[in-house]
């Protein structure tokens, strides 16, 4: 069993500490996305992990194949999040795997979580970053969906 579908099974656990007073203990890691549904419209949240840059979150879907929750953000659309005990909105949207967006930060994910790389089929070395047949195969394997907050917060 791999990490993503353990974590399925615990998400409605991981969501219901996140919105809790005890946030404290996955907040530096974790967020819940509140994602609706493009055609149905219905809502569910789910817990992310995320790279904070500035006022922009940067969430990496591994596995992005399997997975149907960022393809909401294909097209620019709003999205709820709580972060560190805190709801906030914003809008989201799908980094293209080509840009230099999408190659700064994965690199910078990997350089703080060098483990991750195995969860997208990849061995990262921190020493030398990430090769070009690398990149290519996170847009392929993987997804990364950009969010802006609504309202700037500090």
């Amino acid at each position: 069993m791999d990490f993503d579908r353990i974590m399925t099974r615990v998400n409605p656990l991981i969501v219901a500490i996140l919105r809790s007073p005890l946030h404290g203990l996955m907040s530096s890691g974790l967020l819940v996305l509140t994602v609706t549904g493009r055609r149905t419209g219905r809502q569910y949240s789910i817990p992310v992990g995320y790279q904070r840059d500035g006022e922009r979150f940067i969430v990496l879907v591994s596995k992005a194949r399997r997975k149907n929750w960022w393809r909401n953000y294909i097209d620019p659309a709003p999205v709820g999040l709580v972060v560190a005990g805190r709801t906030l909105r914003g809008q989201g949207w799908v980094v293209q795997p080509e840009s230099f967006e999408f190659r700064k930060n994965v690199e910078r994910t990997f350089r703080r979580m060098p483990w991750l790389g195995r969860q997208f089929a990849i061995e990262y070395d921190p020493n030398s970053g990430l090769t070009d047949a690398q990149v290519q195969l996170l847009g392929v394997e993987g997804a990364m969906v950009q969010i802006e907050l609504a309202d700037a917060e500090g």
